[in-house]
């Protein structure tokens, strides 16, 4: 656990993110060059008031009442309208570790010192997240322009001692979980409601945790894949260093090398090298480092957005005190993330779909040359029959959340929002598509792992054989049939803890 991360607008990783939402940082800071840009952007927007500058969102109303202008004794009132009415998302509360995720990014983003607001709403950020007072914040209402309004407008209210915040354990109303942590209301200025709520910061920060569960799944995707191909006795020479330099995407060359890596020292393999009738192995197994490596390509594109999105500032306007300008721009819209975040959600599917198709053969009679299903007693025994079934269904949600969000465009605000990204639906789907994806992952490594032992006394490689000894202690060997569920769930929850990758490189 960190002792402390300082926020400079600049620096933050997704690893750090991911470590904030999950409270492993026990506090959170603004660095003093980034509190002195703040207070230059601050003064900068205090002298354009004085002076009587027509300012968007300062001095008028906003979206299609921008041409509204609004009395300077109203202007603080216009703030705290403009979080309370865009706080109207719907559906279930975001997961607490979203929640935190989108409270240090949104600190973050105000830190580049480009948004006009006081230090004081930053540190009421940061001052939440060390409390643990954590927004509740409605999973749907924003379409990722102008920007996440909706569930930053909830993460604000609270700011504000308004709406219902989760706090040491219960929900209740954010002014009294204020006065129990011994902070105070945030009274809103000029410009610093409109700071709070316009900006990427929900679709980011829930895909900022997808991706990273995604990372890990496809690491153990290879694993799984590794497994299966011991226990259906193929063949690694796919795999070859030789194979992959002919055609060197890094997502190949770095399965490829993982793959080879599990199977390191297999009693399996050495057990049929010589007379395997088998010239070469279905696609599923033989094109692991293609299928998997196109994946990684993806993540690594996915990664790179998602990286220059949690360091960007994407409020409007945008304040430029060098420049002696107020600029109104796009960085609000969330393009960028929504298609990276569909093309994640396009990645997971065709893993799932590859890890089912390895999945079918551990337990096709005609294919394996292992007991129907590996059943005890086929007939009397189903097996992991119907797992199977559980996963083709799993499968067909995936192949709809492929389709993607970020062409559904639909105007809003008076066609003067006329084209929008949908990134927050494109986070939702991206979330659940990995969730699933765990799923898949978990069938096949329990099926893999009992293919693999009906090799005995013969052993599969060294993190194969790690990655059997994680199962089955969590899991027992099916003898004879019994309920699957709790099985499946034991499985997810391993694959999405990250403990397999964890021990192997323990």
């Amino acid at each position: 656990m960190a002792d402390s991360l300082e926020l400079d607008g600049h620096a933050l990783t997704l690893e750090m993110v991911e470590q904030v939402a999950r409270g492993d940082v026990d506090r959170v800071t603004l660095a003093a060059a980034a509190r002195a840009r703040v207070v230059e952007s601050r003064t900068f927007v205090e002298s354009l008031v004085r002076r009587g500058e027509v300012i968007y969102g300062v001095s008028t109303g906003f979206g299609r009442m921008a041409e509204v202008v609004i009395p300077p004794d109203q202007r603080e009132r216009l703030q705290r309208n403009l979080v309370r009415s865009h706080a109207s998302g719907v559906g279930d509360p975001l997961p607490r570790e979203a929640v935190r995720a989108i409270l240090l990014l949104r600190a973050n983003a105000l830190a580049k010192g480009n948004s006009g607001c006081r230090p004081e709403v930053i540190d009421g950020l940061l001052a939440m997240l060390g409390a643990g007072i954590h927004p509740q914040v409605p999973c749907m209402g924003s379409v990722g322009a102008s920007g996440d309004l909706a569930p930053l407008a909830h993460a604000a209210l609270a700011l504000i001692g308004e709406g219902e915040v989760e706090f040491r354990g219960q929900v209740i109303p954010a002014a009294e979980a204020l006065a129990g942590a011994g902070l105070t209301p945030l009274e809103l200025r000029e410009k610093e409601g409109l700071a709070l709520i316009n900006g990427t910061q929900a679709t980011t920060g829930l895909g900022i945790l997808t991706l990273l569960r995604a990372e890990r799944a496809l690491e153990t995707a290879d694993l799984a894949g590794a497994m299966s191909l011991e226990g259906l006795r193929g063949t690694p020479e796919a795999f070859r260093p030789e194979v992959q330099e002919v055609r060197p995407h890094p997502g190949q060359v770095a399965s490829a090398a993982r793959l080879r890596e599990y199977m390191a020292g297999s009693e399996i393999r050495e057990s049929h090298r010589e007379n395997d009738a088998r010239v070469q192995d279905a696609y599923c197994l033989r094109c692991m480092p293609q299928v998997h490596g196109a994946a990684r390509e993806c993540l690594s594109h996915v990664r790179r957005i998602l990286q220059v999105e949690a360091n960007s500032a994407t409020d409007n306007p945008l304040i430029f005190p060098a420049a002696d300008a107020v600029v109104s721009a796009g960085n609000f819209h969330a393009q960028v993330v929504a298609q990276a975040l569909d093309f994640l959600c396009i990645a997971v599917a065709d893993v799932a779909a590859i890890s089912e198709r390895r999945l079918e053969r551990l337990l096709n009679p005609d294919l394996s040359g292992l007991p129907a299903f590996m059943a005890a007693e086929p007939g009397l025994d189903s097996g992991f029959m119907i797992a199977q079934v559980a996963v083709v269904d799993i499968l067909a949600e995936m192949r709809v959340l492929s389709h993607p969000a970020s062409v559904d465009s639909v105007p809003t605000s008076a066609n003067q929002e006329d084209h929008v990204s949908m990134g927050m639906a494109a986070s939702r789907k991206a979330a659940r598509s990995v969730d699933l994806l765990e799923y898949v992952l978990g069938a096949e490594l329990l099926a893999g792992a009992q293919a693999v032992e009906y090799h005995r006394p013969l052993r599969a490689g060294s993190a194969v054989e790690a990655t059997l000894a994680l199962i089955r202690a969590r899991v027992p060997r099916l003898e004879h049939d019994r309920p699957l569920s709790s099985d499946l769930e034991a499985m997810k929850d391993l694959v999405g803890s990250g403990a397999i990758m964890k021990e192997l490189e323990r």
